[in-house]
């Protein structure tokens, strides 16, 4: 079982380093170059400079954050806790279907552990190139700098029951407010009962991975580069009830290219004749509501009309993935994945791992106005997945195509690190 501990945190002094505000940011993937400069010009001190390093004289960018990291301690700009804590995160949230919401979730230190059951799991594929990145970073720098988002079991919620006083009668140890609206507060919590008590309550859960597949990824490769017991066995999680009113898990939609001046479009449209029942539906329309059977909404950037796509028969699908059990079989973006984007449309899994021909959008606005604007030929409207669904597959052991849920909103960067030296 994994082994969830109070961590003695490297974090923010805000009497040094100023308000969380000028300080946090989001995870490092989903930050582009004119993202990270307005996050820089905030502060000196913003995570940016230490998570998605650049070494403004053009060297080696991990020594840099190496160093950086140095500096900010040495300026007292980030401390090390005395005592081990737990730190409670409450995440007030609007999202992408209008809802207002609160999500919660603590943050801890975890042993690291192979895959299987009982222990940790995935839920999608990765890629090579961001754990080579994130690997070296933590080689350089000898912390988590950017926490894994991982969902376990409690149907009683004990462990969050247990760490809310805190949240109702302390003062947080700061708060912050993102682009989208997201309210973050984040508390640090030292009493011995409480730790305790989430300990206990986590000792049997089986962790699943929200977000951090590379990074998780990343911290077993250090740990065992590493060797030997010590800190670096350990990597930074936030954890997440799935049983938490506020979770929630939506789609990120398929979009691709390279279709004109080929024989593409009228293979995917043979394909999709074959396999679909096809009902022409309003623009608005195209994200598909809940329910049983597979379905995706389309739209091409030439004829810029809605349909929506209903697999004829799960039968197809059964036929398509013989090898894979039978929640992956049910999963709209294997589907997708199987029978039009490996099929007719001619995509490996190198170009999918790699975006060539293909990309994502995380609002059907995004994907929308990507299509309609002809930056992409066609794009496929999904629906998000049950988080149900999410644990049947991770239990069959298996793992879902890249970006098949959209966790939101995400857990950010900045609130606290996790040393992996022994002198922690």
């Amino acid at each position: 079982m994994p082994r969830v501990e109070p961590l003695r945190a490297l974090h923010y002094d805000p009497a040094v380093a100023g308000p969380l505000q000028d300080l946090a940011a989001p995870p490092y993937d989903v930050i582009d170059a004119e993202q990270r400069a307005e996050l820089k010009s905030r502060s000196c001190y913003n995570v940016v400079g230490i998570d998605l390093p650049e070494d403004p004289d053009g060297g080696d960018r991990y020594a840099h954050a190496a160093k950086l990291l140095d500096a900010w301690r040495a300026d007292g700009a980030i401390v090390q806790d005395d005592e081990p804590a737990i730190w409670a995160l409450v995440q007030d949230y609007t999202g992408p279907d209008g809802r207002r919401l609160t999500r919660n979730g603590f943050f801890a230190r975890v042993r690291v552990e192979d895959y299987g059951p009982g222990a940790i799991r995935p839920h999608e594929r990765t890629h090579p190139g961001p754990k080579a990145d994130r690997l070296s970073l933590t080689r350089a720098t000898k912390a988590n700098l950017s926490p894994i988002f991982s969902l376990y079991s409690d149907p009683e919620l004990t462990a969050w029951r247990a760490l809310e006083a805190a949240t109702q009668t302390d003062e947080p140890y700061g708060e912050f407010t993102e682009a989208d609206g997201t309210h973050n507060r984040v508390w640090r919590v030292a009493d011995p009962d409480v730790i305790a008590t989430v300990t206990q309550a986590t000792s049997d859960a089986e962790l699943l991975i929200a977000d951090g597949h590379h990074r998780y990824e990343t911290a077993r490769v250090y740990a065992d580069e590493i060797g030997g017991e010590g800190a670096h066995r350990y990597v930074l999680m936030c954890l997440v009830a799935l049983q938490d009113e506020g979770l929630t898990v939506f789609p990120t939609h398929r979009l691709v290219d390279g279709l004109k001046d080929t024989d593409k479009p009228e293979k995917l449209a043979a394909t999709l004749r074959e396999a679909f029942d096809i009902e022409e539906i309003a623009v608005e329309d195209l994200v598909p509501s809940a329910g049983d059977r597979i379905q995706f909404g389309y739209m091409d950037s030439h004829f810029k009309r809605a349909f929506r796509l209903t697999l004829k028969d799960q039968a197809i699908a059964d036929a398509a993935l013989p090898d894979m059990p039978e929640p992956y079989r049910r999963l709209d973006t294997a589907v997708l994945e199987a029978l039009v984007l490996t099929g007719p449309l001619g995509l490996s899994e190198d170009d999918i791992s790699h975006l060539h021909g293909l990309g994502y959008a995380r609002s059907f606005e995004e994907a929308r106005e990507l299509v309609e604007s002809a930056a992409f030929d066609a794009g496929f409207f999904l629906r998000g997945i049950p988080v149900t669904q999410i644990q049947d597959i991770a239990a069959a052991g298996v793992n879902m195509p890249p970006k098949s849920t959209y966790f939101f909103p995400k857990v950010p960067t900045g609130l606290l690190f996790n040393p992996l030296t022994s002198a922690e």
